[in-house]
């Protein structure tokens, strides 16, 4: 986790407070502006990377700065005295970071707002992409040459202290993009409030192990946010297929990651993008996660404007019934209007976790597996939605995992308790036919994540109980089945005797050690002689005085 890096903290600290006292006082405005500076940047850096992973691979590669652009630019026309548009032909490398950024202040405010930019948000994306459909109405708004100037040299030095994080601590893989922006989330007073915080890296990284998700699979997050699930599952492939682990990487929770692989080739990777889809309520958080796509090398991401769980979804029914793997963290807390609710979801509820649940569950086509995190009330709730949520998960699919979380996790942004649920799609949710098979259900008490779990999170020896998660649940065939232990497995129909209730306390077994007191009339008679020794000490101490 980037955010333990104080160097790391303090330039991000350093360059919030540049754009506050440079006239960008708007914190999601400040945050967009950073973000596309560090996105040009990681552009330019991830075409040279690409360059020399193509070499190694002896795989054709196309630069994205190969070759000129064209744009119509103002010039003054002596003869007419009036400016004219005119076609001017740029060399698409004078759009790298690393070219124009040798450009004086004054000039390199003018040629990025007015080429570089429209360059980037027209020309990377391919034609009616995503990208460039989201990246449209982008606008570069840093005002000033002096705060443009300081703000690079301060991205420059961001990306100086990652590469040296990345060596020194195993963090090649992180997020970089969604860790930078987690850190600008520490400046909002009012991050978490809105619901604008990010699951943890390795939260991701442990749902995405469970799931197991493979590069045939049509993946989808439907509340996506900055796409950390996607990437993660992306990230996930790349390295089952570096089958000989020649280049993969152990970080400090011990999840490993290679950057690249001998068996990855251009055909793995381009099926791999297009089974990765994404959907958000927030544009800005489209195009953060279109963005944060690109820069970990996906070319053309898919990320969708739109409420998964509104009639605005309905023109997207093609996507119900069609996906291999879900992976979603969605918003907690929010209630939908009922007005707006799509008419093909079934749970009578406004409440999003549940509706999230039935969407999730829509999605999945039949034999397909999601991993989801939800707050811990969803697992007990007595309310008749809730029971419904939960059935839907245990009659109409075949709940795998139930691992319950400490509620320090998402600080410092949040402090609800919450859970992983891990199923796999059965019948529809309209089916009248359950599963009738009284399989087992792994239930997993996490106590800790490897982090401390108060505001600071800071990083603990070892990995918590996230590898033993992992590897519990991979084994839980063989599992010696102890519900006194902090695992352990519980039948199907155990789980609907009890009304469906998926909260772990309702499973384990506590034994309570049997406590022998002394007899009330003993420990008078102690009290008693104990009183007696003391005054006698006492008259002894008062006697040597007089």
């Amino acid at each position: 986790m980037l955010h333990l890096n104080k160097n790391l903290e303090t330039l991000i600290d350093k360059l919030w407070n540049k754009f506050w006292s440079g006239g960008i006082a708007n914190p999601l405005t400040a945050i967009e502006q950073i973000t596309y500076l560090i996105f040009i940047k990681r552009i330019d850096e991830l075409d040279t990377q690409n360059i020399q992973n193509a070499e190694f691979t002896e795989e054709s590669y196309n630069s994205l700065f190969e070759g000129t652009y064209t744009k119509m630019v103002k010039k003054f026309n002596k003869e007419t005295k009036k400016e004219e548009d005119v076609a001017k032909e740029f060399p698409k490398t004078d759009f790298k970071w690393s070219e124009f950024k040798q450009l004086p202040s004054d000039e390199r405010l003018e040629f990025i707002s007015l080429h570089v930019f429209p360059f980037i948000k027209g020309e990377l994306g391919e034609e009616n992409s995503h990208f460039t459909r989201y990246m449209k109405n982008a606008v570069f708004v840093i005002p000033s040459a002096s705060l443009l100037h300081e703000a690079m040299s301060i991205v420059d030095e961001i990306f100086l202290e990652i590469e040296k994080d990345a060596k020194q601590n195993g963090h090649e893989h992180q997020d970089i993009q969604g860790d930078v922006y987690e850190m600008l989330l520490n400046e909002i007073a009012s991050a978490g409030k809105n619901g604008q915080f990010r699951t943890p890296r390795h939260i991701i990284n442990l749902v995405v192990e469970l799931v197991e998700p493979q590069s045939k699979h049509k993946i989808v997050d439907p509340a996506c946010g900055s796409a950390g699930f996607l990437l993660g599952a992306y990230q996930y492939i790349k390295t089952t297929l570096d089958k000989d682990k020649e280049f993969s990487v152990k970080d400090q929770d011990g999840f490993e990651r290679s950057s690249k692989s001998r068996h990855f080739t251009q055909k793995h990777k381009e099926l791999i993008e297009s089974n990765l889809k994404g959907y958000d309520i927030d544009v800005t958080m489209v195009r953060l996660g279109l963005m944060n796509l690109m820069m970990h090398g996906i070319s053309n991401p898919s990320v969708e404007y739109v409420d998964t769980l509104s009639k605005s979804f309905q023109k997207y029914k093609g996507e119900l019934d069609s996906y291999d793997v879900v992976l979603a963290n969605p918003p907690f807390t929010g209630n939908l209007n009922a007005g707006e609710k799509d008419d093909e979801l079934n749970l009578n509820t406004t409440k999003t976790e549940l509706l999230f649940i039935d969407r999730i569950h829509s999605m999945l086509k039949v034999g397909g597996t999601a991993g989801i995190i939800i707050p811990q009330g969803v697992l007990f709730g007595s309310a008749n939605a809730f029971k419904e949520a939960r059935k839907l998960m245990i009659e109409k699919s075949q709940l795998k995992a139930v691992v319950t979380m400490p509620s320090g996790v998402f600080k410092p942004y949040a402090g609800v308790s919450t859970a992983i649920l891990v199923f796999t799609k059965a019948f529809g949710a309209k089916e009248d036919e359950n599963i009738k098979e009284n399989y087992d259900v792994f239930f997993y008490d996490m106590q800790s994540d490897g982090y401390s779990l108060d505001d600071k999170r800071a990083k603990q020896k070892g990995y918590g109980d996230l590898q033993d998660i992992i590897q519990k649940y991979k084994d839980r065939a063989s599992i010696q089945n102890d519900k006194k232990e902090k695992y352990f497995l519980v039948k199907k129909d155990e789980i609907v005797e009890n009304g469906y209730d998926l909260s772990f306390g309702t499973y384990q077994e506590v034994t309570y050690e049997e406590e022998k007191y002394d007899e009330p009339k003993d420990i008078l008679d102690e009290l008693f002689t104990l009183e007696d020794t003391i005054q006698k000490e006492l008259r002894e101490i008062k006697s040597l005085y007089l």
